[in-house]
């Protein structure tokens, strides 16, 4: 019985564990921006603004369509002064109450209003790929948000690799100095300088432990996955792309950033809307049909002659002369405001290429941090190689060993995290050229 209760309390323990224990997803890349696409609570609203564009259109539409409506009254009256006498005349008797049925029935289309209508439409209809714009932005916005925290994550994981090798290096110095120090050769002072390094590279491991865990928790928001998921990721900067001319991305940029094609759709609306102005000095004509039931008669359905239902048809011309000596300025406010959109389209050009040439000039950096960090280590590592010879032959001190290894690790971190610096360099420099997908 003891023996079974202990397993049972062993199970106890184990099952909570094993509830939370986290799920591992593997993700390339690109895997990861489709899978954040996917689930995006941003893209989601920005498609609900798209479709409240496409409903807007879909609602000037119909105003281009006839108008129709019908109406049917029905009226009581009580008289209890039913005599009326005028001077000498046979005084008129009315009845003591009286019924009437009225209906009425209309349809009426706007034949020209100046092509205000078909502005309209025109006008919706731009601002709906304006919307669509809008959302290929934050689509654009959220691929960088995931390729830079995917990049983090590769940051910490590459540092945690190189720290888990200078503890192995570490702990094996300090094997060598304890056993030194058992024969004599070495001080205690040095076994200790090698125990001070073993506990500062373990906090600096506890540390990056603790970012991945940060990280990772981000991450598994960003790309709508349960919060307890470890996210196992591939080298992104295994083949490093090469850079072209500084004129192609330039070009790149003022051809596809979604800003400059948003303004020249605003401009357009503005050119749509001061056509639309200049239609209020022109006549508007429409036509329309009337259908009247006149019943007097206090039954519902009436006999014969005993009710009329008239027809009528018209035509209707309006125009407000006024507007061709008010409606000037109205035109003129409307071309200041068209005028507005294209110097801010020039500003904000000068502004995607001065973005343009940063992030390029930015890239080209870190590929050349790269090279020198690579020469640097073979240098690092060729003093590291010499200093644990000198070590051995007690001709160095503890602490040049250890200012070699340190040296060693330390570049060895700086190249893992230039390469990733690189590598999201020069996704920054798409971004900012609006092609961020390639």
């Amino acid at each position: 019985m003891i023996h079974k209760s202990i397993k049972l309390s062993c199970l106890t323990f184990l099952v909570p564990g094993l509830l939370y224990a986290q799920d591992v997803k593997k993700l390339s890349l690109q895997e990861a921006i489709a899978l954040g696409i996917e689930n995006s609570k941003n893209l989601k609203l920005s498609q609900n603004k798209i479709d409240q564009a496409v409903a807007k259109l879909n609602m000037v539409k119909d105003n281009v369509l006839p108008t129709a409506k019908a109406s049917f009254l029905y009226n009581h009256a009580e008289i209890p002064t039913n005599t009326l006498s005028i001077g000498d005349a046979d005084p008129i008797k009315l009845p003591k109450r009286a019924d009437a049925f009225v209906g009425t029935a209309a349809v009426e289309e706007l034949i020209y209003g100046g092509g205000k209508l078909r502005y309209a439409e025109e006008s919706t209809r731009l601002l709906t790929d304006v919307a669509n714009l809008d959302a290929d932005k934050d689509k654009e916005e959220i691929s960088y948000a995931i390729i830079n925290t995917y990049y983090s994550l590769f940051k910490v994981l590459q540092s945690k690799k190189v720290i888990a090798q200078n503890l192995e290096s570490i702990a094996s110095q300090l094997k060598q100095s304890q056993r030194f120090f058992e024969q004599g050769i070495v001080t205690k002072n040095d076994v200790l300088r090698f125990q001070l390094q073993q506990a500062n590279i373990s906090l600096t491991d506890m540390e990056a432990e603790n970012n991945r865990k940060i990280i990772n928790y981000n991450f598994d928001i960003l790309l709508g996955l349960n919060e307890n998921t470890q996210i196992e990721i591939a080298d992104p900067t295994k083949d490093l792309k090469t850079i072209g001319p500084l004129s192609n991305y330039l070009d790149m940029g003022v051809a596809s950033r979604q800003e400059l094609k948003q303004l020249d759709l605003q401009n357009k609306v503005a050119d749509v809307n001061i056509k639309s102005v200049k239609a209020n000095t022109l006549p508007t004509v429409g036509v329309g049909a009337n259908l009247y039931y006149i019943n007097p008669n206090g039954s519902f359905i009436p006999s014969a002659n005993q009710y009329i239902m008239p027809v009528t048809i018209g035509a209707n011309v309006s125009w407000n002369i006024g507007n061709l000596w008010t409606n000037k300025h109205k035109v003129t406010d409307a071309r200041i405001q068209q005028k507005e959109l294209v110097i801010q389209k020039d500003i904000f050009s000068d502004q995607v290429k001065t973005e343009i040439n940063r992030n390029y000039q930015n890239y080209q950096l870190a590929l050349n941090k790269i090279s020198v960090l690579e020469t640097s280590i073979a240098q690092a590592t060729e003093n590291d190689k010499l200093l644990a010879s000198k070590y051995k032959n007690n001709v160095a001190s503890a602490i040049d060993r250890i200012d070699a290894e340190t040296l060693l690790y330390r570049a060895k971190i700086n190249l893992e995290l230039a390469r990733a610096d690189a590598g999201l360099a020069y996704y920054t420099l798409l971004k900012s050229t609006g092609k961020i997908s390639q």
